[in-house]
This record gives structure tokens, C-alpha cells and sequence, in this order.
């Protein structure tokens, strides 16, 4: 009996020394809510602090808040003291978020200590079919200057049908409509915009929508930054030459616009004979070995496009024009080059000495003078 009383002396004890810590409770916050303002994916997650216990009110807050698109496997997570927290998304697919309170250490005794979660979703409505939006959106940014995007109609939409892009990026007030279509049968299938100022490294957000009088047309949202859709001009400007019988020197421009040197990767496509290979650079110049000394014909071409330090992704270019060389730089390639050169300084010299020639003044002419006052010395005399 006495053993049963030692026990539960014990335990009164412990709950007496940690019952501070088990009775601290914080609420979620309030309200949380998620809001899209109209900026084509850009939306807003913001909330309300919590009611908070009397003794917790100089507490400092912090909020755990994680959010994805619903058929995504991991959750974007992150931690602030702020009431709103803005991001891009794909507005294709629902979204759902879930935040909680986080009480300060010092509030604690060290302890960690969190509220219940709350959640809030948020997604677009349904309106028109699957079959008439859009199909093979495809976006470039050409030479880091002008943004095309084209598209396809719906595979199920009558002939009456018309779509509209609208784009918005972190810098504009509101989202803006297309002013330059591209057209086929009068019928908008892309839209170039230019003078996109401070674009780059944002997301860049598109929404394509369509009318028609007989059905809805379902919108289709498209999310991406510039930079990683980058397609350069090619090189230009190439040259090659062998050096020592066995190196290969091949060098390229830069393509021009506003892309910086340090921003390309270059693939290169060396043929040799009938043997081709492929190499890669971040320089635009390259030395190689040749395979066969006695090779004839060699040729190369180039494309690049951005690289890893500016960007996470990009387009090749279309692939330079091919550059060659043809000769054989063996020992009787001295005598090859000699002898036309030799050849050439022949023909300047007998030019050289026909031009001396004509300028020399022709004695004929005097000697037909005196040989004409002698005959007529000659007759008088007869006379």
C-alpha cells in the first residue's frame, strides 16, 4: 500500500513540474484565405493572427505555412511573421495551402509549441470543356529580345471560335492583352510582344481564353521565366585552320543582341573526311587534334544557346553555316605553295620588262632621217 502512495506522490510531483509546459496551447490563426487578384496565377495567401491567451500577448508569432498545386507530391514550406504571402501559380490545376501558429522559445521554457492546422483552397472554375482549349502552347524568346508564343486551336470547337492572350509579370500594374497577333485564316494562333522591359528572372504569366456563340471555351494558363525559354541567333563569323600538321583551330563570334559572351554553351560538329564528331565549350574557340594526318577535307559548324550560370534552361540555336578546309599540309605541301608563287613572280617580271620597253624612245626614226639626207646628197652629186 505504501508503495501505491510513493507512486502517486510521484506522479502528482511530475505533473506539478511539467504542467506549465503541457497547459500551453496557441490558436491557428484566423481567416486564412487564398485570393487571386487577377493576375493570370499570381495569388495572394494571407490570414489573420490568432486569438492569443492573455499571458502569451508580448509573445512574438510566427507562421508555418505550406501550399502546392493539388496533385503535386511535396509541399513549398515557409516560415514568417508577416500576414500575407504572395506566389505563382499554375491556375491549370487547384491549389491548397494549410498554415499553423508557432509560439517563441522564451514564451516556452524552450519548449516547441504549435496550433492545430487550418487549411484553404482555391481554384478556377470549369467553365467549357477540355476540348476547346488550346494545344501546343509553345513559347521562345528570341535572341533575349521579343517573346513569341503560338498555339492550336481545340481539338472539338466550332469554326466561329477566336482566342485572346493576356500576360502579366511582377512590374505591370494589371495584366495586359496582346496588341501584335499572329494570324492564320484571320483566326489569332500567337502573338509576339516585344519591349519587355525588366521581365527576366520573374515568373512571366499567360492566360489564352477563347468565345465563341455556341459554346464556352476553356482557358488555359501557362507560368515560366524568360530566360530559361532563350533561343539565340547562331554563330557567325567562323574560322578554322590547322596548325603543326595535327592541331585544329576553330574559332566563332559571339552572335550579336544583348546576350551576353559569358552567357553562352556551345556545341560544335567537327567532319573530318567522312567522320564526324561533336564537342562542347563555353569559350568560342576550341583546339583539337586531328584524327588522320592525311585528311583533306575538314569542316566544321556551331550552335549555342544560354547556359547554367544564367539561366536553368534553354533553346539551341539553329546551327551555323558550315566552315571548311581543304588541303593537305604534308611535306610537298611547301612545294605546293611554293611553285605558284614562283609562277606569280615570273608573270610580274616579263610585265615588268614589257612596260620598261615601251617607254624606251625608238632610234628608227632618226635613222631614217640621215639615211634620207645622204640619198640626196647622193643625187645631187649625180647631178
Amino acid at each position: 500500500m505504501a508503495f501505491v502512495h510513493i507512486r502517486c506522490l510521484c506522479f502528482i510531483l511530475l505533473c506539478t513540474i511539467t504542467g506549465y509546459s503541457l497547459e500551453i496551447k496557441v490558436n491557428p490563426p484566423q481567416d486564412f484565405e487564398i485570393l487571386d487578384p487577377g493576375l493570370l496565377g499570381y495569388l495572394y495567401l494571407q490570414w489573420k493572427p490568432p486569438v492569443v491567451i492573455e499571458k502569451f500577448k508580448g509573445c512574438t508569432l510566427e507562421y508555418e505555412l505550406k501550399y502546392r498545386n493539388v496533385d503535386s507530391d511535396s509541399w513549398k514550406t515557409i516560415i514568417t511573421r508577416n500576414l500575407i504571402y504572395k506566389d505563382g501559380f499554375d491556375l491549370n490545376k487547384g491549389i491548397e495551402g494549410k498554415i499553423r501558429t508557432h509560439l517563441s522559445e522564451h514564451c516556452t521554457n524552450g519548449s516547441e509549441v504549435q496550433s492545430p492546422w487550418i487549411e484553404a483552397s482555391y481554384g478556377i472554375s470549369d467553365e467549357g470543356s477540355l476540348e476547346t482549349k488550346i494545344q501546343d502552347m509553345k513559347c521562345i524568346y528570341y535572341n533575349w529580345q521579343y517573346l513569341v508564343c503560338s498555339w492550336k486551336p481545340g481539338k472539338t470547337v466550332h469554326s466561329d471560335t477566336n482566342y485572346t492572350m493576356f500576360f502579366w509579370y511582377e512590374g505591370l500594374d494589371n495584366a495586359l492583352q496582346c496588341a501584335d497577333y499572329l494570324q492564320d485564316n484571320e483566326k489569332n494562333v500567337g502573338c509576339k510582344l516585344s519591349n519587355l522591359d525588366s521581365s527576366d528572372y520573374k515568373d512571366f504569366f499567360i492566360c489564352v481564353n477563347g468565345s465563341s456563340k455556341l459554346e464556352p471555351i476553356r482557358s488555359s494558363y501557362t507560368v515560366f521565366q524568360l530566360q530559361n525559354i532563350v533561343k539565340p541567333l547562331p554563330p557567325e563569323f567562323l574560322h578554322i585552320s590547322v596548325e603543326n600538321s595535327i592541331d585544329i583551330r576553330m574559332k566563332w563570334s559571339t552572335p550579336g543582341g544583348p546576350i551576353p559572351p559569358r552567357c553562352y554553351t556551345y556545341e560544335i560538329v567537327i567532319r573530318e573526311d567522312d567522320i564526324s564528331w561533336e564537342s562542347a565549350t563555353d569559350k568560342n574557340d576550341m583546339k583539337l587534334k586531328r584524327r588522320a594526318n592525311e585528311s583533306e577535307d575538314l569542316c566544321f559548324f556551331v550552335r549555342c544557346k544560354v547556359n547554367i550560370y544564367c539561366a536553368d534552361d534553354g533553346i539551341w540555336s539553329e546551327w551555323s553555316e558550315e566552315e571548311c578546309w581543304e588541303g593537305y599540309t604534308g611535306p610537298d605541301s611547301k612545294i605546293i605553295f611554293i611553285v605558284p608563287v614562283c609562277l606569280f613572280f615570273i608573270f610580274l617580271l616579263l610585265l615588268l620588262c614589257l612596260i620598261v620597253e615601251k617607254e624606251e624612245p625608238e632610234p628608227t626614226l632618226s635613222l631614217h632621217v640621215d639615211l634620207n639626207k645622204e640619198v640626196c646628197a647622193y643625187e645631187d652629186t649625180l647631178c
